[in-house]
């Protein structure tokens, strides 16, 4: 093939350079000459070589060697953290694979050729020698980036067959890269779906989150589910399929759910949000009754069914206990809407205290999500609005005499005895932050009381009251600022 020029980073020209140097053949191979084909920024960087572990140690000052495929860990000096640890790996030779998940045996090989014809698709058996710019593609990997087509390297059932984690992994590239998964590769994974049952739960989750996190979630399980594998990853997914809902909704449930994904995802939310938004409604397949009054759906309590079922698909999927208890009290509160001409701030203070106030800017941005998901063009309505800026009020420090550097005891320990006088003092002491937030000191301020403290009682209460009134023009003059930021005055 003709010389190709790809953008490398030194620090891995320096790695091959070491090896060539030593009588060694180095390669880029992977995901990352995928990229550099494709133009995006590669994530991690692998190598490949005919030398052999030992011999990869031996020229390098620092690596790590803990694993049975072969693969040496180069520890290099760069700032960038994808090059901070390069994964060198010799040409293999995979055994025979007997339980669908690894093979049974390694082998090291001197041809390249063995290497890459072991790889899972096509875009990611392509190698690249940085010096020559020699680019090897010996299963038409880079057609299948200018096709934008997802295809195994040789024959699907037996690619799938070796690890069936390979199908999720399918999906999850089409998704990250918008390709389409070419029809042999497809009838693959529909032919071999029941063998994810064999994969580790945690496999399976890492694959999972890398499909949520991704541009496209929303079309990757979609697929998933036409190809027969979503039942073997949330199976209780696929319950929500033909549930329709109540008037307000357009889709049934599982289209709502991955439509209220897919717009977390379009707004680059953090993964609790995107997993709350893919399983908010999953207790409403089970909660679902007809109202004759209404005449129509109802689904009472879905919210706290969905709280349990998501518990049990996080808790199945291995996901840490932090990030599941997060998600499950998003969903448990994502019910929180009430008319917002009626709702108090003692309400929206409950709220807060059921999902954390670290959580509660999640919660809304769930409702959201949900909004958008039920067909509605509309991010932010006004109830949605209102509720937003009430939050920000719950959550709003108020202006009181508890910002102050001093308190009530301070002042006592001064000899002024306990009486209303306290009160006075704090206030006339706050109506001067107020002024000047530079005087919030505990020297300035107990200076200050000392003066206060000489002040006969009329004369100390109006300048207590004074602070008072101060004090609650400039509260309502903040709330009235947090309305006008929601745009709810």
């Amino acid at each position: 093939m003709a010389p190709t020029k790809l953008t490398v980073p030194q620090e891995m020209r320096e790695l091959c350079k070491v090896l060539r140097y030593a009588e060694f053949e180095a390669y880029l191979v992977g995901g990352c000459v995928r990229d550099l084909l494709i133009g995006r920024e590669p994530k991690d960087w692998d190598i490949t070589t005919n030398a052999k572990p030992e011999q990869i140690q031996a020229l390098f000052k620092e690596t790590f060697y803990e694993n049975d495929f072969g693969t040496v860990g180069v520890v290099t000096e760069s700032a960038d953290p994808r090059l901070k640890v390069v994964e060198v790996t010799p040409y293999r030779i995979e055994g025979k694979y007997s339980n669908a998940r690894h093979p049974d045996e390694i082998k090291f090989s001197d041809k390249l050729e063995d290497d890459l014809k072991r790889r899972d698709f096509t875009i990611n058996a392509i190698a690249y020698e940085p010096e020559s710019r020699e680019l090897v593609d010996k299963h038409g990997g880079a057609d299948d980036i200018k096709r934008r087509i997802v295809a195994t390297v040789g024959n699907a059932n037996e690619r799938f067959s070796e690890d069936a984690l390979r199908m999720l992994r399918a999906v999850r590239i089409s998704a990250e890269l918008d390709f389409a998964i070419e029809a042999g590769t497809a009838a693959g994974i529909a032919q071999n779906a029941k063998q994810l049952e064999k994969i580790s739960r945690e496999r399976v989750r890492d694959e999972l989150v890398r499909i949520l996190m991704s541009p496209r979630p929303m079309q990757a399980l979609y697929v998933a589910q036409k190809l027969g594998i979503l039942r073997y990853v949330i199976p209780e997914l696929e319950d929500a399929i033909g549930v329709d809902q109540n008037q307000a909704h357009s889709f049934d449930v599982f289209e709502h759910l991955l439509r209220s994904l897919q717009h977390a995802a379009d707004k680059n939310w953090s993964l609790e949000i995107r997993i709350a938004a893919l399983l908010h409604d999953i207790g409403k397949p089970a909660s679902r009754r007809w109202s004759e009054e209404k005449k129509d759906w109802t689904f009472h309590g879905h919210e706290v069914i969905g709280a349990r079922i998501a518990k049990k698909i996080l808790r199945d999927l291995r996901f840490p206990t932090e990030l599941s208890l997060t998600v499950v009290s998003l969903i448990r509160w994502h019910m929180f809407f009430s008319d917002p001409d009626e709702v108090t701030l003692s309400a929206v203070r409950r709220v807060i205290t059921n999902v954390g106030a670290d959580h509660i800017k999640e919660l809304l941005n769930l409702r959201i999500c949900d909004r958008i998901g039920t067909g509605r063009p509309k991010e932010q309505p006004f109830r949605l609005r209102k509720y937003m800026s009430m939050v920000d009020e719950a959550m709003r420090d108020p202006i009181s005499v508890a910002m102050l550097k001093i308190d009530g005891s301070q002042i006592i320990k001064l000899d002024e005895p306990a009486s209303p006088r306290i009160g006075w003092i704090l206030h006339a002491l706050l109506e001067e932050v107020l002024d000047d937030p530079k005087k919030n000191t505990e020297e300035y301020l107990e200076t200050r009381a000392r003066e206060l403290m000489k002040l006969e009682n009329e004369q100390l209460q109006a300048l207590g009251e004074q602070g008072k009134v101060r004090r609650e023009k400039e509260d309502e003059e903040a709330v009235q600022e947090l309305r006008k930021k929601h745009h709810v005055n």
